[in-house]
């Protein structure tokens, strides 16, 4: 018998991570699992005359978004009966993901993919592809039917 005991559902808030949340919520509730959401902030550099830089309260302010954000998902009527954890990470989408699933024990990873092909998959990569070549646990990708 597969027990799923916690749940991760990585988002960047677009549909085809609406769709994941979907799949996620369901399944949550069938196994009565912990739904675990993480968002993580890519920090691209601001254009500066001498160079790239981050500054502290631009950091903080794209933190405090992101978990506001968040903190509204999922948008499901099972949202009352789910236990919710929320995390907001800094880092390299796929990185943080895997970091995440190793260091909470998460058993599944249900993720949205953009399902890009050709050229656009071979300049911008799938952050979806990466993990579930590294990550700990199964992987479910996600499609948007749309």
């Amino acid at each position: 018998m597969i027990r799923v005991k916690k749940i991760l559902v990585p988002t960047d808030f677009s549909t085809h991570s609406s769709e994941a949340m979907k799949f996620a919520c369901t399944l949550a509730e069938q196994f009565n699992a912990e739904l675990h959401l993480l968002h993580v902030v890519e920090l691209l550099p601001v254009a500066y005359y001498e160079g790239a830089i981050f500054t502290a309260e631009s950091e903080q302010r794209m933190r405090e978004a992101a978990e506001k954000m968040l903190h509204k998902q999922p948008e499901s009527p099972w949202k009352e009966s789910l236990q919710v954890v929320y995390e907001v990470r800094q880092g390299t989408p796929f990185h943080e993901i895997v970091g995440y699933a190793k260091d909470n024990a998460i058993d599944l990873i249900v993720m949205g993919t953009h399902g890009r092909t050709g050229l656009g998959h071979v300049l911008l990569g799938s952050v979806a592809e990466r993990v579930v070549r590294k990550a700990p646990c199964a992987v479910l990708r996600v499609r948007n039917s749309n």
